[in-house]
């Protein structure tokens, strides 16, 4: 997800929590989801939305391939990483 400004981890995880927060009926949202960032515009905040969007299109059409990632032992928390990460992914759709 390339925007016109680099994003720092941090910035990235306050965007997710925001996104959660604010949904698209919110009033002011791009300005909400600016102001929780902190240190970026409304318009590079728009910007990092609709890369975010495009890059999840991407992937749910097959265009980006998932690593092959390992089961450790029979493990499930994988499994329910990927349940919790497919639904995160579900609720940002626009």
């Amino acid at each position: 997800m390339a925007s016109g400004s680099n994003w720092t981890p941090k910035q990235n995880k306050l965007f997710e929590n925001a996104l959660a927060i604010y949904d698209k009926d919110t009033p002011d949202r791009w300005h909400k989801l600016a102001r929780a960032v902190g240190g970026k515009t409304v318009e590079e905040v728009k910007l990092h939305y609709q890369n975010l969007v495009d890059d999840i299109k991407q992937i749910e059409s097959g265009h980006v391939p998932l690593p092959p990632y390992k089961k450790a032992g029979g493990n499930q928390g994988y499994n329910n990483f990927m349940d919790d990460e497919e639904q995160r992914m579900r609720n940002l759709r626009l």
